[in-house]
């Protein structure tokens, strides 16, 4: 079975699928082959120097021509395209992995989710921290009950990069095209992880703040920012644990710090992803934490890498993302995180931004 594949997008999201279709073969035998058919963007130059270095066959400026002709769609492109063209995608009975967030709002989300339940193909959003092996034995941890009942969640993703008033517009910062900021663009992913790790979120309390109005494009044109520099939110989730949540994208010196700590009536978890490779683990009776190197033949993808001990990068989350994704494609299985999932967290989202507007506790 070889399959053959279109991105929208060639920038980061763009490089890192490609680079994870690239070592599947080599770390994952038995995954399906694909095949790089088609490249998807505006800028026909840009388009043609990404085709080379990302190794398609041939590209394409309208993802319209292109959703039919392919097995499987990559919808990689900004928040505002996430939607046309995946519906697009899925009414063709095309495969598709879709990055995060789903959808912009609640609505585009909405109808990503029906057209997914209409068809047959396989449809996922891609929450990649989800296949960390830390936190892939985080959850085998959860499951297994060793932490007992979970009674308290911290959930946190701290970023940087607009910490300097001066920092240069850029889409992200646009509702109409991100839909929201640190709360989508991040937040999105923390939701997803207690989701997985815990349990569904049922109602919040949430906050949201602009620290910069307005910022200046490349070009010299002032813009507004239309959307949240930071959020935090309380959260009560299904199982009657309580959660606190926040992301920043002005936190100054954590570049790329997505946290998350489980405590529990039998012992506690954290994990941080600027040190990916590791769990930190107490168990009823310790006296303190014990790093767990997650690298260990037994532990989640180890044996698909190097010898134990031996660390794997961020890019290797990506890879196992596309291996799960692409088998549930030849074996004709679901896959996790679904649209559903993506559904799930955009009415999380949208309830911490309703809270935020009304000032009061919001049901999700």
């Amino acid at each position: 079975m070889t399959l053959d594949v279109a991105f929208l997008g060639y920038r980061f999201m763009g490089r890192a699928h490609a680079n994870a279709l690239a070592r599947l073969p080599m770390f994952f035998p038995d995954a399906p082959e694909t095949n790089r058919h088609t490249l998807v963007g505006r800028d026909e130059a840009a388009l043609a120097d990404a085709r080379e270095r990302l190794g398609f066959d041939r590209v394409a400026t309208d993802w319209r021509d292109v959703v039919d002709d392919v097995d499987v769609f990559y919808n990689l492109g900004p928040n505002f395209l996430h939607v046309d063209p995946t519906v697009a995608a899925l009414e063709a009975g095309t495969h598709v992995l879709c990055e995060k967030p789903l959808a912009p709002t609640v609505e585009g989300a909405e109808a990503v989710a029906a057209a997914a339940e209409a068809s047959d193909a396989v449809a996922g959003t891609a929450f990649n921290y989800r296949f960390v092996p830390a936190l892939r034995y985080a959850k085998r941890l959860v499951d297994a009950g060793e932490l007992g009942e979970i009674r308290q969640v911290n959930g946190r993703y701290l970023q940087d990069w607009l910490v300097d008033a001066d920092a240069p517009w850029t889409w992200r910062l646009d509702e109409e095209l991100a839909g929201a900021g640190a709360l989508g663009d991040l937040g999105a992913h923390t939701v997803d992880l207690v989701r997985y790790l815990v349990a569904d979120v049922e109602s919040v309390s949430g906050q949201l703040r602009t620290f910069v109005d307005e910022r200046e494009t490349a070009d010299g044109e002032t813009k507004r920012v239309t959307v949240d520099d930071a959020y935090s939110a309380q959260a009560d989730l299904a199982n009657g644990a309580m959660a606190t949540l926040e992301a920043s994208r002005v936190a100054a010196g954590h570049e790329n710090d997505h946290a998350v700590e489980l405590h529990g009536t039998e012992g506690s978890l954290r994990f941080s992803l600027e040190r990916l490779n590791e769990l930190e683990l107490m168990r009823a009776g310790d006296r303190g934490y014990e790093t767990i190197l997650v690298t260990g033949g037994d532990d989640p993808y180890a044996e698909h890498w190097w010898p134990p001990g031996h660390v794997l990068g961020w890019e290797h989350a990506v890879v196992h993302e596309n291996y799960e994704f692409l088998s549930a494609i030849k074996g004709d299985g679901d896959f996790r995180p679904s649209v559903a999932d993506g559904l799930a967290v955009q009415r999380v989202l949208a309830a911490v931004a309703a809270s935020d507007e009304r000032r009061e506790w919001v049901d999700v």
